[in-house]
């Protein structure tokens, strides 16, 4: 059975009037967990979506850069879509929902914050209101201001990030040491390791941008350094 098909499958399974947000109480696991982790996406990128009041083409767009959707399961998706954007549930309870399937700081909801700054940004504007649901978002995953920072480092271009903050270490630190904590985001981003933490394929795209944000910044290291 394809991701789409149990998505489809846990909807289909909401009670008559029971909001969207209550399907995470039946993935709590391993592999439906995955199946939460895409309806999350979404849910969440609806709710964002309303914050800077518009869903564009291109926020369509980067989502499927995401997350491919097959021809035959977009009207699951658009139903996710459409479900997230009318439940009377905030985004806060989404949030709050998702965050307690993962241990705190879990890679998986860094995976997802991505995933969310990479739709936000999709459009060629970073709205204030995106940046506050954002920052809260990742306020109840646990995340912290300083990994917040960094990851949106990695994504907002309107200034050129700073190395170490996108590495997230200090420019009193060893090469060698900074070396470590490069390798050790790069073995973390590796798809072999994505999936083993119960993502579906598709969501291991968005390792891509981070991975060439973390080599560049290496690589500015080490130009410093020099």
């Amino acid at each position: 059975m394809s991701i789409w098909s149990r998505i489809a499958s846990a909807i289909s399974s909401l009670a008559s009037g029971e909001g969207l947000s209550a399907v995470f109480d039946q993935l709590r696991s391993p592999p439906e967990r995955s199946v939460a982790f895409t309806i999350a996406v979404i849910a969440l990128g609806a709710k964002m979506a309303k914050a800077d009041g518009q869903v564009t083409r291109d926020e369509v767009t980067a989502f499927r850069e995401v997350f491919h959707i097959p021809e035959n399961a977009e009207a699951q998706a658009a139903r996710v879509f459409n479900l997230a954007r009318q439940d009377v549930a905030g985004f806060e309870d989404y949030a709050h929902r998702i965050g307690r399937m993962f241990e705190p700081q879990s890679n998986v909801l860094t995976d997802l914050m991505e995933g969310l700054f990479h739709i936000a940004i999709a459009d060629g504007e970073y709205h204030p209101n995106e940046d506050d649901f954002l920052q809260r978002v990742a306020d109840i995953f646990g995340m912290g201001e300083r990994p917040f920072r960094r990851l949106r480092a990695r994504f907002v271009t309107d200034a050129p990030p700073d190395p170490y903050e996108v590495l997230g270490v200090t420019t009193d630190m060893a090469l060698d040491d900074i070396r470590k904590v490069w390798r050790g985001h790069v073995r973390e981003s590796h798809p072999d390791a994505m999936i083993a933490r119960g993502l579906p394929e598709e969501a291991v795209k968005m390792a891509e941008k981070r991975l060439i944000a973390l080599n560049r910044a290496w690589e500015e290291i080490q130009g410093i350094a020099g």
